[in-house]
């Protein structure tokens, strides 16, 4: 008796809940129109940083900088490689013909391994350089994100501004586009002064 009872409760709830989803088709509609409006004082809010950041001005200026100082390090590199190449050749080229003595050959060897040396060892800090200026470049987009946010959000009064990937979220409050167009503003009127 006491199963029958309960597969009735289950029955008629899920009767209930069926009427209600049917009766309430102007739900969807008002979520529809929900989604071209602004999200609401105190609502939680999400930016998907990723997007933000490609799209930022500040971000593909400070980027090609960038990519420019990487293309300059990488010629510079090159060239001095390839003069290391011909050194090294040329002293090939001289042993080979025995136009060195032991110790002219030992101690042009000995040149060649410190220029190697040398080499490398640039090579090294012109990358530690180049990652050291990606990682400043980012704190700076990263910086001028966070200030306009929060200087956004006072006007807003948002309760929270999530900016951690969203699989799936209420295009209402995905305030990503808004906040680029605001930043981009933002920054070229600094670069114009």
């Amino acid at each position: 008796m006491k199963q029958l009872k309960l597969i009735l409760t289950v029955a008629v709830a899920a009767i209930i809940c069926s009427c209600a989803a049917n009766g309430n088709t102007n739900g969807a509609q008002q979520a529809n129109a929900a989604s071209e409006t602004p999200a609401a004082q105190g609502s939680i809010v999400y930016i998907q940083l990723d997007s933000l950041v490609n799209q930022y001005d500040m971000y593909n200026d400070l980027k090609s900088e960038l990519e420019s100082k990487v293309q300059a390090v990488q010629e510079d590199l090159t060239k001095k490689g390839r003069s290391f190449e011909s050194a090294v050749k040329d002293f090939q080229a001289k042993i080979d013909k025995g136009l060195l003595t032991r110790s002219q050959a030992e101690e042009q060897q000995q040149k060649l391994v410190e220029r190697e040396q040398n080499l490398q060892g640039l090579s090294q800090q012109k990358q530690m350089e180049l990652a050291e200026e990606e990682a400043v470049m980012m704190r700076r987009v990263m910086d001028a994100i966070q200030t306009y946010i929060t200087k956004y959000n006072q006007d807003k009064g948002y309760a929270l501004i999530l900016s951690v990937p969203v699989l799936a979220g209420d295009p209402s409050l995905n305030i990503t586009q808004d906040i680029l167009a605001g930043l981009n503003e933002e920054y070229i009127k600094s670069k114009n002064k």
